[in-house]
């Protein structure tokens, strides 16, 4: 079963980037959001807002297969709208439901191929920011660690540039992950100060339990490495 979804996706996935191809015009996005909330206008319906919103109902109670399928559905009607933020945000929630099926290679060349390749053609720096995110998680999940850290790097000058202070904080946890994955836990620790001192001068919480367990993360490793 997870095989015919698989084939299903990536069939979705063949047919969405031939469309892209024939079909693109440059679209003013919206900016704003993370690597897998990109924030796109509601100003008009298409058949994709429905898929969208059930793709995600299913993700929420576990039914990651049936999601896939609703996100590739949600990015082909996005697609054949010229709704290109949306369907550059439904390929990136299509990435992380492969990602959390362990899906690596799929998950890694729906950003590469389709993702990025639209956030670049619209001009959405916030997209392009957000798929570093997504490549940094999917090689650090695969244990690609010098790749990992050079899409979190990246997340992270591009964030400065666009003074998001959110997704700057979140790339240098992201570093700081790769470096306990690689045993450097001085280096790590070093990060994770950056980030909780960075977090309180702009008075961002929503890091709080990821720094926490970072730091868990660091003690326990580290006194194995003892």
């Amino acid at each position: 079963m997870n095989k015919i979804c698989l084939t299903l996706a990536f069939s979705l996935l063949a047919v969405l980037v031939n469309a892209q191809n024939a079909n693109f015009a440059p679209q003013e996005v919206t900016q704003g959001g993370s690597a897998i909330n990109i924030a796109v206008a509601a100003k008009d319906e298409s058949d994709g807002d429905e898929f969208f919103e059930d793709a995600e109902k299913n993700e929420r109670r576990g039914d990651l297969n049936e999601a896939l399928t609703l996100f590739g559905k949600a990015a082909f009607e996005y697609n054949n709208d010229k709704k290109f933020s949306r369907y550059a945000a439904s390929l990136l929630r299509m990435s992380n439901v492969h990602l959390m099926l362990t899906h690596y290679t799929e998950a890694e060349q729906v950003i590469l191929n389709a993702a990025l390749k639209t956030y670049s053609k619209i001009g959405s720096r916030t997209g392009q920011m957000a798929s570093y995110n997504q490549l940094g998680k999917i090689y650090l999940a695969s244990n690609k660690l010098t790749q990992s850290l050079w899409f979190y790097t990246q997340q992270g000058i591009l964030a400065q540039q666009l003074k998001n202070n959110t997704s700057y904080i979140d790339s240098i946890l992201g570093i700081a992950a790769v470096k306990i994955k690689k045993r450097e836990f001085s280096l790590a620790t070093k990060d994770v100060n950056r980030a909780e001192l960075l977090a309180k001068n702009y008075k961002i919480s929503q890091f709080s339990q990821l720094i926490k367990n970072t730091r868990s993360a660091i003690a326990d490793k580290g006194a194995l490495k003892k």
